[in-house]
C-alpha cells in the first residue's frame, strides 16, 4: 500500500487514489498525473517505487495538503472571527456564512433543532 503525505492510498487508479489526501480534488491529482509522467489509470499497487518518489516530491513541493492545509483554514477563519467582521460573527454564531437563508433550512450548520414550547394560556 502507497504511502504519500501521512495518508495510505488504496489500490484504486492513480488519479483517483491521490483524491483521498486532504487538499487535492480530481482537477488537482490529474495535473501532478501530468506533471510527473505517471499514467493516471495505473492502480496504486502498480506503481514502481521512482514513480512514487516523483508523486511524493510534487505533492510536498507544490501542493499545501493535509496538516498544513486544515491549519491555514482554521487560523483564516480565527482571523475572521476575531477582526469581527460578518463572516467572523457567522462562524462564531455557527451560522451558514455564505448567505443561505435560515429561517427553515440551515439545519447542518445549527444543530438540531432546540424545540421552544408554546406560550400557555
Amino acid at each position: 500500500m502507497a504511502r504519500i503525505a501521512g495518508i495510505d492510498l488504496p489500490n484504486k487508479p492513480v488519479r483517483i487514489a491521490l483524491t483521498y489526501i486532504y487538499g487535492i480534488g480530481r482537477t488537482s491529482a490529474e495535473k501532478i498525473c501530468e506533471k510527473t509522467g505517471v499514467d493516471g489509470q495505473q492502480r496504486m499497487n502498480d506503481v514502481p517505487a521512482e514513480d512514487l518518489n516523483k508523486l511524493r516530491s510534487v505533492i510536498e513541493n507544490d501542493f499545501k495538503v493535509e496538516g498544513r492545509l486544515r491549519t491555514e483554514i482554521s487560523l483564516n477563519i480565527k482571523r475572521l472571527m476575531d477582526i469581527g467582521c460578518y463572516r467572523g460573527l457567522r462562524h462564531r454564531r455557527g451560522l451558514p456564512v455564505r448567505g443561505q437563508q435560515t429561517q427553515t433550512n440551515a439545519r447542518t450548520r445549527k444543530g438540531k433543532r432546540k424545540t421552544v414550547a408554546g406560550k400557555k394560556k
